[in-house]
């Protein structure tokens, strides 16, 4: 019988200008991503990006959710969005530089 997991989907501290899988959606899943959230833990104000690819594939302009957003010093962003995904979707995530740490939560529905 199919069941939802609530969890942690993905946490990511990525190196700067570098794009990183945050969560892949798992074979034969659906998933609702609740919240995400990107946290600056330096001094310097930055910029990050977050994207969805349908089916893992090449991240484009279609793509992104947040694009080259100003995050200040020790600063949070944080957004409840609700998106839905199937089996092999990606939610990625870039960082202006490496002092960006991001995390998705929500469910799995296997």
């Amino acid at each position: 019988m199919p069941t939802f997991t609530y969890k942690v989907l993905g946490q990511a501290a990525p190196s700067a200008t570098t794009e990183t899988d945050l969560y892949v959606v798992p074979v034969s899943a659906q998933t609702v991503v609740s919240t995400l959230t990107c946290s600056n833990r330096g001094a310097p104000t930055t910029t990050f990006r977050i994207s969805v690819s349908v089916g893992g594939a090449a991240t484009t302009n279609k793509d992104y959710l947040y694009y080259d957003i100003s995050i200040r010093g020790h600063d949070c962003f944080a957004t409840t969005i609700g998106i839905t995904l199937n089996a092999g979707d990606v939610i990625r995530v870039y960082a202006g530089n490496a002092n960006l740490s991001f995390a998705a939560f929500g469910s799995e529905y296997l």
